[in-house]
């Protein structure tokens, strides 16, 4: 793997990733929870991602999920994260003095179903 290689899958997991776009969820979070244990969610959405790489569509294989199904529950996921930020609803219920809150809300959008199949594509393509 040379330098240009590297370079075009960091750019695109940067543009995949959509960092801008994640600012409004995140102050959202934030005024839901108050402190957000970013190293935490960092941490745990790199852990997820790297295992993805590896063991991702094994495990998929494993519990019989195809990766459109995958893309599909996680397509709903975030819809019905996307109602709740737009009609300001509370759809999926937090437990007040919850310790996950960092890590549930944060860290699994950022690996978010394509994500994890740009990590296996560029696994293919290289």
């Amino acid at each position: 793997m040379n330098f240009g290689d590297i370079l075009t899958i960091t750019l695109t997991l940067f543009a995949v990733i959509d960092i801008l776009g994640s600012i409004p969820i995140i102050i959202g979070l934030r005024s839901k929870m108050g402190h957000i244990q970013s190293e935490k969610a960092t941490l745990v959405s790199g852990l997820i991602m790297i295992l993805f790489l590896f063991v991702g569509e094994q495990l998929l294989n494993l519990i019989g999920i195809d990766i459109a199904s995958f893309a599909l529950a996680g397509a709903f996921v975030i819809f019905l994260l996307a109602l709740e930020m737009i009609l300001n609803i509370e759809l999926f219920k937090s437990d007040e003095g919850d310790s996950s809150g960092s890590i549930v809300p944060i860290a699994f959008p950022y690996c978010r179903v394509w994500n994890i199949n740009n990590i296996n594509f560029i696994k293919i393509n290289l």
